[in-house]
This record gives structure tokens, C-alpha cells and sequence, in this order.
């Protein structure tokens, strides 16, 4: 998972590939540290064109105030640049699998 730290990389990184998942989370947090592994496995097996982030609130706390991130996890899903998903604190991974399916395939479909 990339690192970002300031809201410049995290723009830049949202210009420079068509789907992004951003994890919004804290060493501190256990749901946080028990999600982030099950998110790669998820990446790997079904979304691999998904560019995996990772923001550390703890260590970044402007740039989580400037996404209004009040509570943890949040993952959000991007695709060309637009939030297109948002899950906070308790979600089924599963379900947000379901939810990404099908835009994913429009952004890989050759």
C-alpha cells in the first residue's frame, strides 16, 4: 500500500490512476490493523488494476481533518478521480467487493 501524507500526493496520486483505494485508518486502531491485510487480499484476488493507499491519521491529522475523517476506518474507492464509495467504521468486505464490481470492470474492460 502506497503512504500518503499531504493532500497534494493524495491528488496526485487520484490524477495519476483510474481506481483508487484510499484506507483511512491508525496503528492504534484494531478494526483498522485487522482491515488493512483482508483489503490487500481483496485487491490481489479481484481488483488488481485498484490502487491501494493508506493514510495514517495519527501521523497526518491535517490531512484527515481536510477529508473530513472524524472517526476510523473510512475506505473510500475512486474511480477517475470521483469518490464513487464510502465506508466508515463496521462494513462487510464482501459488500464493498459487490460495490466496486461493476464500475471496476468499465475502467478494465480492454
Amino acid at each position: 500500500m502506497q503512504v500518503v501524507v499531504d493532500s497534494e500526493q493524495l491528488q496526485a496520486v487520484l490524477r495519476s490512476y483510474p481506481a483508487v483505494l484510499v484506507l483511512f485508518g491508525s496503528p492504534t486502531c484494531g478494526v483498522c490493523t485487522a482491515l488493512k491485510p483482508r483489503l490487500l487480499d481483496l485487491l490481489e484476488e479481484r481488483f488488481a488494476q485498484l490502487m491501494p493507499v493508506y493514510v495514517d491519521c495519527a501521523a497526518s491529522p491535517k490531512l484527515s481533518a481536510q477529508e473530513g475523517i472524524f472517526t476510523l476506518p473510512v475506505v473510500r474507492v475512486y474511480f477517475e478521480g470521483q469518490r464513487f464509495v464510502e465506508r466508515v467504521r463496521v462494513f462487510a468486505v464482501q459488500a464493498l467487493a459487490e460495490d466496486i464490481q461493476r464500475p471496476y470492470d468499465l475502467i478494465s474492460a480492454p
